[in-house]
């Protein structure tokens, strides 16, 4: 659980996520280690909520052509 959340993929956090939910979930974790785990659940989702937002970002620049292709109305990485 050390490793920066800003290095892992989105797989990555969304299964530490839900792995930190599950411990604050069962309730048999300490004061200080919840709030560590709520601090880190907080930091997790966010990035979780910033990847989804780039993805959608890039799926919305994209439309089908005439045959059912995918055409970028804009460049991806902008």
């Amino acid at each position: 659980m050390s490793e920066a959340v800003d290095a892992l993929s989105f797989e990555q956090a969304i299964a530490e996520l839900e792995k930190v939910v599950g411990q604050l979930e069962r309730g048999d974790v300490a004061l200080d280690e919840s709030i560590a785990l709520y601090e880190r659940g907080a930091a997790l989702r966010k990035r979780c909520q910033d990847e989804l937002k780039r993805a959608e970002e890039k799926v919305a620049k994209l439309t089908l052509d005439g045959d059912g292709n995918a055409a970028a109305t804009a460049p991806l990485d902008a």
